[in-house]
């Protein structure tokens, strides 16, 4: 349970809640203890009429037993009142809590870094902020609630049975230690039998999410029977798991009732032969069969409890193991947020080698890119190009090297003012499921965005005319990840989103790759005409991208090779010219449409 000592600050928020709802349990249990007495009084005035043989015996019954039923019924409510204000703490506590955990987790999440992200899959981000969550939950309200409910109500309960006999409480209690030790060993494997049941579920959903997310990929590759098949194998992994931990759950239960059991019989036996021989009265002997029964139902809870908690460490730990990871770079929270770029940005012998692969993306790379210049970066694929585009948006920091913006090292300043300055159109692009005006001023920083200023980027964009051909035009609905859009009109809607905040540095990441030659001809002078005193980055596999770059990198296997205007470059007769003149005879032959 050491996993769960993480909500213990929780508890302490909500702690009043929590000490409230425990003393609604205890006064709840107080009225439910004096409901066995007054089942003995009843039956020993009644056993005592019978023996008396009083004239009004009749009459003497019924008044016995409508005053005692009474006085039981109020009781009864006053019990069931005091165990609805508990359920009103202690179950709406554990809901606060569940809200809090996952707003904490929600927001560990979006402060961890590009890596994290390379790691995890997002069905198991999901699954532990969803699933797991409410598992801890359970621990939470009912766990805490009935497992102080047993502590209180055995504590009452036995003190009240001593009190009357303790020779008979001794008989009585002598299943427990039996029941103590199956519970310490069955909990253990509870704990195991959970941890494979969440794995395993965790599993499904990114299987799930995958699926659903590359549905076109599947059927057009006619593989839906392949993923269909597979599926059901990891579900009835699931299954068989889940039916594992389910047949422990069923023997425990009734293993339980059968030792309350027991000390049922053990107490009818043994106060049969002591009232018997006039040691008890006849009403003790029910007095302490109600006892006995009273504590089924929380004996019979703990199985129940112990599934909870046990699921609930599984489960919080793997919650812990996310909440743990600390992000590989560092956001500089605490430093000044006024960032400006005033002059330069400057690459020292930047190098970067991927932690999870260990492959080396950039070497000693060197370069430095004024303030209203645009550069353009050209490169194989697997060169490093979209590399350098993270390191510009410190999405990684480099493993040697700095980057210094004017006088100020990268790596020191506020990681939020520094991405305010940028605007990025990533090589793969992503759109929300909402309206087109939406995502496009999702990449503004105001929320004071005109008409005119929308219809402006989505026109510098080449968008504009796209979207007016839609019914609802910038009010369309997109689905997932934008699915009814074309690849073009992804990247063009991406380059409105950039264009609309009006950073002071851009970065083109291969943005125009699935645009015909006309249209990126069209984008490329619009945003010329938007780049004018800003800095750019263009980077790109096709040189027609670079026509306005002021200077071009050439990289090869994370090296920069070749640097300079086109011209220069042409004359170099390197790497840019061999690219050059295989680009221009692919287009040449490509065929009219």
């Amino acid at each position: 349970m050491s996993s769960l000592f993480y909500l213990n600050k929780y508890l302490v928020k909500y702690k009043w809640r929590l000490i409230f709802g425990s003393i609604f349990i205890l006064i709840s249990n107080i009225f439910a203890v004096q409901q066995p007495e007054i089942v003995r009084d009843a039956i020993n005035k009644i056993n005592q009429q019978l023996i008396n043989r009083d004239p009004s015996l009749i009459e003497g019954i019924v008044w016995i037993a409508l005053s005692f039923a009474g006085f039981y019924m109020l009781l009864s409510v006053l019990k069931g009142l005091f165990l609805f204000f508990t359920r009103q703490t202690i179950i709406i506590m554990s809901r606060f809590i569940e809200y809090d955990l996952k707003n904490e987790i929600y927001n560990h999440y979006q402060r961890l870094t590009f890596n994290f992200y390379k790691k995890n899959s997002t069905g198991d981000l999901m699954n532990r902020i969803s699933e797991d969550v409410s598992k801890v939950r359970m621990y939470l309200g009912p766990g805490i609630m009935y497992t102080f409910n047993l502590i209180t109500l055995f504590g009452l309960v036995l003190y009240k049975m001593i009190s009357k006999n303790p020779e008979l409480t001794l008989y009585v209690l002598i299943p427990l230690p039996i029941m103590s030790i199956l519970i310490y060993f069955v909990s253990r494997v509870l704990n195991r039998k959970n941890e494979r049941v969440q794995f395993q579920q965790s599993f499904l959903s990114t299987f799930v999410q995958e699926s659903f997310s590359g549905i076109r990929i599947i059927k057009s590759h006619v593989k839906e029977k392949d993923v269909e098949s597979r599926f059901a194998q990891e579900a009835e992994k699931y299954k068989a798991n889940s039916m594992s931990l389910a047949k422990t759950n069923a023997f425990f239960m009734p293993t339980i009732l059968l030792l309350i059991g027991i000390s049922t019989i053990l107490t009818i036996y043994i106060g049969g032969t002591q009232a018997k021989n006039g040691v008890i009265d006849p009403g003790e002997i029910a007095e302490f069969v109600i006892y006995v029964n009273m504590l089924t139902w929380p004996f019979a809870s703990v199985g129940w409890v112990t599934s909870i908690v046990q699921g609930a460490s599984a489960s919080q730990t793997r919650i812990n193991e996310f909440l743990n990871e600390v992000p590989d770079i560092n956001l500089n929270e605490g430093v000044d947020a006024t960032l400006k770029f005033d002059s330069k940005i400057t690459f020292k012998d930047v190098s970067l080698t991927y932690d999870n692969s260990g492959v080396t993306a950039l070497q000693n790379v060197n370069f430095t890119l004024h303030k209203g210049e645009i550069i353009g970066v050209i490169g194989r694929t697997g060169s490093g190009k979209s590399s350098l585009a993270y390191l510009f948006m410190r999405m990684l920091d480099p493993t040697s090297g700095t980057i210094m913006i004017d006088d100020q090292n990268l790596a020191e300043v506020n990681l939020d003012s520094w991405r305010n300055l940028l605007g990025y159109v990533p090589q793969e692009h992503f759109l929300f499921s909402d309206s087109i005006k939406n995502n496009i001023i999702f990449g503004a920083k105001s929320d004071q965005i005109t008409e005119e200023q929308l219809i402006q980027v989505a026109i510098n964009s080449g968008i504009h005319d796209s979207i007016m051909n839609f019914p609802d035009q910038y009010q369309t609905l997109l689905g997932e990840r934008g699915i009814n859009l074309s690849g073009g009109q992804k990247q063009r809607l991406s380059i409105a989103r950039a264009l609309i905040k009006k950073p002071d540095i851009l970065i083109f990441d291969d943005c125009l790759s699935a645009v015909d030659n006309e249209t990126e001809e069209f984008i490329l002078q619009a945003i010329r005409n938007d780049l004018k005193e800003k800095t750019a980055i263009i980077i790109s596999h096709r040189i027609s991208s670079l026509k306005y770059a002021d200077k071009i990198m050439v990289l090869d296997e994370g090296q920069v090779v070749e640097v300079g205007d086109h011209t220069t470059l042409m004359a170099l007769d390197g790497l840019y010219a061999e690219t050059y003149h295989r680009q221009e005879v692919t287009q040449d032959n490509t065929p009219d449409q």
